[in-house]
């Protein structure tokens, strides 16, 4: 039987050794949870916001449990890890409370004495989850499949098997009846195999381009519906205009929180010339503060990335950009899986650091000399999730909206999920919604009725 063996990256130690499920185990375990679904489908909305509030609960009250195995399996700092779990608390309230309301028929005038469309659920619906959110990534997914009454199977990063397991803690203890939430604890190998299985209706995955490609083409073989969030390489665009303080302080958890492990973190600041300079040197002034160290510790807002090959990745992608021309202002080093906060300037549009995605604390600084250019420069990656602009002209930024090749546009804030709010991408970054009323009716059938008399 083939184990996975869970390493804690800040100290390099083993954590655990889990089991992982045969082959004869996994379509047992779809079978389990296709029969759950022909009962859970006709819960009710009461029943289902009950169990979901006692998920939020749940989570609240054993916020510091589950977010010490996140620490210990990916080197996310404590006091980020406990937000992470809050925030999955927050999903459950938000769905426990608007779900019915957004699944509700739709009536639709015709020449019919009745007609309307119809949400429902498709079955079973497989999650394949990263590791830098363990908990987030999944919930967000999760809570709305349960709610319209679809079932949930996970395949979770396999560096995360202790969160992915206390996942499915928080649905029992929640009350949930068993396997409408089950965890797969297999590798990636076997993962064609489910997609495959009949039982299976719809793939979601949060993920690289690589993976999200091959889930999609096998997915597509077998016509079932996938849900696909990728990469990102999201920009900063920062004006002359903009309130300085407040505009760092933002850039600053944009690239950093999570260690810079994030889809949508802002990895290239786009900066206006004429006041790069100034802005630079305050930044650095604020990057120097961030204390890294044990992620165990509350004071940690830098700990150690996942793995050390991933630390290994950034470390050539920055060598890289600092042989093409690229100055290292602050950081570069390098320490098994812990890497300094980083900042590069005068990077160019060619760099490895301006065209990959940095899966890490490094941050790309590029200059413009119009809004044009700005744009332009956004807008000249192959992913799209996200874009940040910083200006105190709300009008003006609000009219350059449309202009930007993404899912999201923020002003003067972060790009960041929020359960009221759609969340994808354009380009290699994916297709479909997460979150909100878009997110929860990505896998249902949208059933017409039509009645006549």
């Amino acid at each position: 039987m083939a184990t996975t063996i869970s390493m804690n990256p800040y100290t390099g130690e083993e954590l655990k050794s889990y089991k992982n499920h045969t082959k004869k185990e996994v379509p047992e375990i779809i079978d389990k949870a296709d029969k759950r679904f022909y009962s859970w489908r006709e819960t009710s909305f009461v029943e289902r916001k009950k169990l979901m509030l006692a998920a939020a609960s749940e989570l609240k009250k054993n916020k510091k449990e589950y977010a010490e195995t996140m620490t210990l399996e990916m080197g996310k700092p404590i006091s980020q890890a406990i937000a992470e779990v809050e925030k999955c608390a927050w999903v459950c309230e938000y769905y426990a409370e608007n779900a019915e309301k957004q699944l509700r028929n739709e009536e639709i005038k015709t020449d019919a004495y009745k007609s309307y469309v119809s949400y429902e659920p498709l079955g079973v619906v497989l999650a394949i989850m990263p590791w830098n959110y363990p908990f987030w990534q999944v919930f967000r997914f999760a809570v709305p499949a349960l709610m319209a009454g679809n079932i949930g199977v996970l395949k979770h990063a396999s560096n995360v098997f202790g969160s992915a397991l206390n996942i499915e803690k928080v649905f029992k203890r929640a009350g949930f009846p068993d396997n409408c939430f089950t965890t797969l604890l297999i590798g990636s190998d076997v993962v064609e195999e489910v997609i495959k299985n009949e039982k299976v209706k719809a793939v979601t995955l949060t993920g690289s381009g690589p993976a999200g490609s091959s889930v999609a083409s096998i997915a597509g073989k077998n016509i079932k519906k996938t849900v696909l969030e990728l990469g990102g390489n999201n920009a900063l665009v920062v004006m002359k205009d903009c309130d300085m303080d407040k505009t760092i302080a933002t850039c600053l958890q944009a690239r950093f929180q999570n260690t810079g492990q994030s889809c949508i973190a802002g990895k290239r600041l786009i900066i206006d010339e004429s006041i790069s300079e100034e802005f630079v040197e305050k930044l650095l002034v604020k990057v120097r503060e961030l204390k890294s160290g044990d992620p165990m510790d509350e004071e940690t807002y830098i700990g150690t990335l996942a793995r050390e090959d991933l630390a290994k990745d950034l470390e050539m992608q920055v060598t890289a950009s600092i042989k093409a021309g690229a100055k290292l202002a602050i950081g570069g080093k390098r320490q098994r899986a812990y890497f300094e906060p980083t900042v590069l300037t005068n990077v160019s549009e060619k760099m490895v650091v301006f065209k990959e995605e940095t899966f890490g604390p490094a941050l790309s600084v590029t200059t413009f000399k119009t809004v044009e250019e700005a744009v332009e420069l956004s807008n000249n990656s192959k992913f799209g999730l996200g874009v940040s602009i910083f200006t105190k002209n709300i009008e003006e930024a609000e009219k350059l909206a449309f202009q930007f090749d993404d899912g999201a546009v923020f002003i003067n804030e972060l790009v960041k999920s929020d359960p009221r709010l759609p969340f994808g991408g354009t380009k290699e970054s994916g297709y479909g919604r997460e979150l909100s009323e878009h997110g929860i009716h990505e896998f249902l059938n949208r059933k017409t009725v039509f009645i006549n008399k």
